[in-house]
Parts: C-alpha cells; structure tokens; sequence
C-alpha cells in the first residue's frame, strides 16, 4: 500500500477533478506482470529498446502509434509494460521511485495521482519542458499545470483528459415523457446540479419498470464535486473537505436522490453495476469520452444508438494521465523524444480516432478526427465537439496528494450507504470516520 499521512502537503492550484478515471478501464495485460526490471537495452540487433510502464489501455499500441515510431526511428523498440489496474500501479511505481530501482524509461501517472507526485517525487522526474520543440501552449493550461511543481518544474506530459457530459437512454427518457432531443435535455438542468436531480424526479414519476433515474450514487457526487473550485483541499495544502460547505452540499444532494431511488444502488466498476449498462437499468450518467468506449463493452449489441450525450450541468473533468521520464533511466533522452511524440497534438487526434481517449491538445479540437467524431452507442452525437467545449470550461481546482482517498471514502464508505437503509447524518459520519483513519495511516 501506499504511504498514507495526515500532514498537509503544498499541493498546486489545479484543474479538473481527481476522481477514478482510466485506471479503471480494462486493461490489455494481467497484473502479475514482471515489472521489476528496467528492460531499457539493445535488443541485440543494435536497436535500443525503450520501455513504458503503463495502466489500463492507453492504446498507443492499438492506435498504431508504437509501430509508426519505430517507422520513423529505425533504432528504436519499443516495448510495454501494463498493470490492468492503477490501484495495483501506482504503490509499485511509488515503491520503485523510493528505491530507485525498477522503473520504467517512461511512467504513466494518473492524474488522480499526480499532485502527490509533483509533491513528493518531482526530483526523481525529467524536466519535460526543457525538451526540445516542446511548447506549453500544446496542451490545456489547466492540463500543463497539474504535472508543474510550485518553482516551474514540469514533470509529465498530459496524454488525454475526461471531460465530463451527460450520457442518457433516448428510449428510456422517452418512456417517462421526458425530452429526448440532446439540446432540449440539456437545458433541462443547465447550470445546477440540483436541476438535475429535478429531473430525475420527474423520470421517477413515469419510469420504466426497474429502472433509476441515475447509474449509481458514487457516480453523481464525483460529477457534481468535479463542478466545484475548491474541494477536499486549499491552496495552502489543508484538508479542508469536512469543513468546505460546497462539499457537504454534495454529498447532501446526492444523499437526497439516494432516498427518493433516484440513483441505483450499486458501486461503479463492480460486477453488479457492469450488469445495471447491460441490462438498460438505468436512463442517465456522467460520461466522460472514456466512458463511452466501457458502456459500448458492458451493453448488449441492441443498446447501440439508443444513447446520447447531453451538456452536463457544470464543466468538469474525470480521468487523465501523464508521461513522465525517470532521471535515473538508461535512454533519458530517447525515453523524452518518444514521451513528447506520442502526446503531441497529431498523435492525441489519431489516439482519440482509434481508441477514443480524448486530447489534452486543444490543437486538435478543429481537426476533422475530432470534430467529425461519433460513437457506435450515440449515433450521430456530435461527441468530438461536446466534449471539446466541456474540456476548454472545466474548472480550475485545487487537487491534493490524498483526493482518491477522501473522494473515495465519501463514495464507497458514503452515499452508497443511504441506498442501503442508511441515513444521509450516519453516511457522512461513517465516511468521515473511514477517510480521517485512512489519512492516518
């Protein structure tokens, strides 16, 4: 596990929330990997071998984008290497930056990892914008900041972001005499969270059979934090969640949709809830791009093009990565070059044409492969755009080295209670409880 403790750490002026993201996507390689080595060498026919280590499904692979490299670079291999989880990959790569030892010439950090990283561990990264042809302006302002440290140091290079809509069943709106036109659906809730769950009570009234307004409760108080400035942290690095009003009003609002059976009653990326996408049980979630790609996984094939994808109340983010470069590898330089062109404005468009991971690069927002985007599950959705828009609106906030932790606890050890017969006073005290034990630790 990783280290845990309670003293308040400088933490940056960030954007975008620090919720699940990628990490839990299914990944193309088991856990039980061997990540152990370096494996940064020649691989005896004079090439040298550049490694990544990875979580989930980046999909540069699938995107072609290792192959086209080492087109371009008849020197190079590369090779990666996946832990399917980055619960199980971030305490290793934290382990390997303590020890110097086993890492990767390139490691991904998930964003809901990375303040910890510019905070504790910025002097065992590259200074990524010393790297030649590299320029800031490439990526969201918002994005280049949560991997810079407080004296100008960037430590990664921003892969894709998640920034946050509203996926709904058109079917299942239309059932319950709700709108199903995506401009009218959105203003339905524009600007107010609260509007949402209005909405949500008016599907209650005529919903299909077995079916919630929501997806889950975990899912509607990360989407409504998301929306907020100021979180779990100030900018002074103080834990400030159970004292800041904006996210006590979370947690009520989505507490209150969890007693009317507004929300379902299921944890995110459990088994249970994959079953809740397949069999249509609920009408609406948050839905960053990536989400797109899990629904189409866990739905069944009559469920395509009955989705849509409407503005959400507020801007907001949910996932992203980074590239970082080990000072300690045996190819810095090379490990650099192939970080930077692999999260370079033309690479992040082809990325998010293949494998549906949204850029970092507002360049590419005009580009045909993202404004001509849409998805097998919404139709003639125009994604590429909504998303671009949701990406240049999402808020600045404070992200600290512990928002998985806290944000978990109010989820996991919180607002899943009051489906559960809980009340929403003994949810905050027992997630309250759980998050201040695990700071502790």
């Amino acid at each position: 596990m990783r280290a845990r403790t309670r003293t308040a750490r400088r933490v940056v002026v960030l954007a975008a929330v620090a919720s699940l993201g990628a990490g839990l996507l299914a990944g193309c390689a088991d856990d039980g990997g061997d990540d152990s080595s370096n494996g940064s060498s020649g691989d005896g026919k004079g090439k040298t071998t550049i490694t990544l280590g990875l979580f989930g499904t980046f999909g540069f692979k699938e995107a072609g984008l290792y192959a086209e490299y080492e087109k371009l670079n008849p020197n190079i291999k590369i090779a990666e290497n996946v832990t399917e989880r980055n619960e199980n990959y971030y305490p290793a790569l934290v382990n390997h930056l303590t020890t110097n030892s086993g890492l990767q010439d390139i490691q991904a950090v998930e964003v809901g990892n990375i303040a910890e990283v510019v905070a504790t561990q910025a002097n065992k990264f590259q200074d990524l914008s010393k790297v030649s042809g590299v320029k800031k302006s490439d990526w969201l302002d918002w994005k280049w900041a949560q991997a810079t440290t407080q004296d100008g140091k960037t430590i990664g290079f921003g892969t894709d972001v998640g920034p946050m809509a509203i996926c709904y069943r058109k079917d299942l709106f239309e059932a319950a005499g709700l709108p199903t036109d995506r401009t009218e659906v959105g203003k339905l809730w524009a600007g107010d969270w609260s509007k949402f769950v209005d909405v949500g009570e008016r599907y209650k009234a005529k919903a299909p059979k077995g079916t919630t307004f929501a997806d889950s409760p975990g899912g509607l108080l990360s989407a409504i934090l998301g929306s907020e400035s100021e979180r779990f942290y100030d900018s002074s690095g103080k834990v400030i969640y159970k004292t800041n009003p904006a996210v006590k009003a979370a947690f009520d609002l989505t507490a209150k949709a969890a007693q009317e059976g507004l929300v379902g009653n299921q944890t995110q990326f459990q088994p249970a809830w994959d079953t809740t996408i397949a069999n249509s049980k609920f009408a609406a979630m948050a839905c960053p791009p990536w989400m797109l790609g899990y629904i189409k996984g866990k739905s069944k094939p009559e469920s395509a093009g009955k989705w849509d994808v409407a503005v959400a109340p507020k801007s907001a983010n949910w996932g992203g990565s980074f590239l970082a470069v080990p000072s300690s590898g045996k190819n810095v330089k090379e490990a650099e070059k192939l970080a930077a062109w692999l999260t370079a404005p033309a690479q992040q468009a082809k990325l998010f044409k293949v494998q549906g991971s949204f850029p970092s690069a507002p360049g590419t927002y005009t580009l045909p492969e993202v404004t001509g985007a849409t998805n097998e599950m919404t139709g003639d959705a125009p994604i590429g755009t909504i998303f671009a828009e949701a990406a240049k609106a999402a808020p600045v906030q404070v992200i600290g080295p512990k928002d998985q932790i806290i944000g978990q606890g109010l989820a996991d050890n919180g607002v899943i209670l009051v489906t559960k017969g809980k009340s929403p006073e003994d949810a905050w005290e027992t997630a309250t409880k759980t998050i201040d034990n695990n700071l502790d630790k």
